[in-house]
């Protein structure tokens, strides 16, 4: 697919949420059934894309209507002991990935890849820096009918570190960034990886950002 997402999914995924947003906002109940039904469009264009029923798809864009449409958050974070990664490997695709996930309504984006990280790895860690945002469409990470803008963190361990699964996760690990295992290239890709050695080895640490 590349670096940047298909065309035809970027105007499908814009579709709904103009809908979504129009019937939220909308009073007179002709443009809302306009709104609606141009909804129900651009699902069945996601649905087509996806190859997918179309009740996946309103599955996924569940909040429909229900305020300003706008990208979710997920948090990502990199912890570095002696020039190798963690990782955890998820029990949903037995796939690896840096540690994180949605970022929970209520504390912040460093709180919630601290808790993350917790909850997938059992370890406890600080977050120094933010060292990437990136838009999730515009990379090569696996085609989402959603939008995401995605954070990542470059953390640091607090006390001894004792790794081991959490409930979402089947194994854990440290790993080169010359010898990485198979990825979830929905949640992270290689240049995720990379960013976190090259961010920690810079003098002058910049964020990378779309």
């Amino acid at each position: 697919m590349g670096d940047t997402e298909h065309t035809w999914l970027a105007w499908a995924k814009r579709l709904q949420a103009l809908a979504s947003t129009g019937a939220h906002f909308s009073s007179d109940p002709y443009d809302l059934e306009r709104y609606r039904e141009i909804g129900c469009i651009a699902n069945d264009m996601l649905a087509d894309i996806a190859a997918v029923p179309p009740s996946r798809i309103e599955g996924l864009v569940s909040d429909f209507a229900k305020g300003y449409a706008t990208p979710k958050v997920d948090v990502r974070g990199a912890v570095i002991r002696d020039d190798r990664i963690l990782l955890v490997r998820e029990a949903s695709d037995r796939l690896w990935t840096l540690p994180g996930g949605y970022a929970d309504v209520g504390i912040s984006p460093a709180e919630n890849v601290v808790k993350e990280i917790w909850e997938e790895a059992s370890i406890r860690v600080t977050a120094r820096s933010l060292y990437a945002v990136r838009h999730k469409a515009r990379h090569g990470y696996d085609a989402d009918v959603r939008d995401f803008y995605k954070l990542f963190f470059l953390c640091d361990p607090v006390g001894e570190m004792h790794i081991r699964p959490g409930p979402e996760t089947i194994d854990v690990g440290f790993f080169a960034a010359d010898a990485l295992p198979p990825l979830s290239t929905g949640r992270v890709i290689a240049r995720d990886i990379i960013a976190a050695f090259e961010h920690r080895a810079a003098a002058s640490p910049a964020v990378v950002f779309d």
